[in-house]
């Protein structure tokens, strides 16, 4: 399996392509990352947008690592 690096505090701004688009959109940036409840705790989802549509979605950033279904940068 394909696996991107990323690191969670490196995520905020970047920009991401899905291998399998969803309603005509592929390109994605991350617009927020969400901070643990627990102070310190670790990060575990982010918001990702869809350039064209604006279309907002929470997913867990770690999805964001698997290279079967993420590029990094817009591709």
């Amino acid at each position: 399996m394909l696996k991107n690096l990323i690191h969670p505090k490196k995520l905020l701004l970047s920009k991401w392509t899905a291998a399998i688009p969803e309603n005509k959109e592929k390109h994605f940036m991350v617009i927020k990352v969400i901070e643990p409840e627990i102070e310190g705790g670790p990060v575990e989802q982010v918001v990702i947008e869809a350039v064209m549509s604006k279309r907002q979605k929470t997913i867990h950033w770690r999805s964001l690592t698997n290279g079967l279904e993420w590029k990094q940068g817009w591709i």
